[in-house]
């Protein structure tokens, strides 16, 4: 998997972003997504409390789109263990 220099800019910022947030989310690490390679897969530990999921997927979702939109990178923010 090779990531470009403006990707590792945008998923620093993301991750910056979800800290600021979320202050008990913890990076974990990026992959590519099994169905397309030029996916990123960010991965992040999970919330525990069910009200604070959503608020972490709608943040996400909107933080994605706005790469997408603005980049053309498919990014998603995934919560994991």
């Amino acid at each position: 998997m090779r990531i470009n220099f403006k990707q590792q800019e945008l998923i620093d910022g993301l991750v910056e972003a979800l800290k600021e947030k979320f202050p008990e989310v913890r990076f974990v690490d990026v992959t590519e997504s099994p169905e397309n390679p030029n996916d990123l897969w960010i991965n992040v530990t999970k919330v525990k409390d069910d009200d604070r999921f959503i608020e972490l997927t709608d943040f996400c979702g909107e933080k994605s789109t706005d790469i997408l939109m603005d980049y053309g990178y498919h990014m998603l923010v995934m919560p994991i263990r």
